[in-house]
């Protein structure tokens, strides 16, 4: 089982919500949190709470990523695990969809994934350990109606996810893509007194993502689904 105190974790497409809560839970088990996003005026409260080092990092462009691997190293040291968190959604019917809001669905949510993976593991290639980690949702195995450009994004990050973890899984990186089958709980979407556990605790969510930092590599998890019991699947 690692050891992951002191060791680095770099979260991409932070904020205040899923991303939040897996930065405490690393923290909490004595990581050092690096968080990545578009705007980072938002994430000063968290960051103060944990400690964590901010960096602006537009996931989507590469010289941006490589950027972020720099000032995170110069700052940090290279990080042990790295989470992708960010995706972009348009939604509407089929033959109305803007195409140039499509091709940012899929940039964000898949091109933005292979990026910053291909930019972690070329360092975590060097030291033969490491682990890089895709948030996936519904729309990774379930195309829904009016939901094209997300389900499109999210198949592709299942993707390359797979294939990751096929090819460096055997060179001491552990690949793993977590889908998060529902809605998770959140200010904006509070527990329903009608419905209890309807919806995904992100804590809860967040102490499956540190459980796949501390597999041994003998039983690793390429891949984990998450849902409320109460979900249909």
């Amino acid at each position: 089982m690692a050891d992951l105190r002191n060791k680095v974790a770099l979260i991409v497409g932070a904020g205040a919500g899923l991303s939040a809560s897996i930065a405490r839970s690393f923290a909490g088990a004595g990581m050092k949190i690096a968080l990545a996003a578009r705007g980072i005026d938002d994430l000063d409260r968290l960051a103060a709470e944990i400690g964590a080092a901010t960096f602006a990092c537009d996931a989507t462009k590469r010289d941006d990523v490589k950027a972020l691997f720099s000032q995170a190293a110069a700052r940090l040291g290279d990080p042990y695990a790295v989470v992708y968190n960010a995706s972009y959604r348009t939604r509407g019917p089929f033959v109305a969809l803007d195409p140039g809001e499509v091709e940012k669905s899929l940039a964000v949510t898949a091109f933005g994934g292979f990026l910053v993976a291909q930019e972690a593991a070329r360092r975590m290639l060097a030291k033969a350990e490491g682990a890089i980690l895709f948030t996936g949702a519904s729309a990774s195995v379930k195309g829904y109606a009016q939901s094209a450009p997300f389900a499109m994004g999210k198949f592709a990050l299942r993707g390359l996810a797979q294939s990751m973890a096929r090819e460096l899984g055997p060179q001491g990186i552990h690949v793993a893509h977590v889908v998060v089958d529902g809605g998770i709980r959140s200010a904006r979407r509070p527990e329903s007194a009608d419905r209890p556990d309807a919806t995904l605790d992100p804590d809860a969510i967040a102490g499956s993502y540190l459980h796949l930092l501390t597999q041994p590599r003998s039983a690793w998890t390429w891949e984990i689904e998450v849902r409320p019991w109460v979900e249909k699947f």
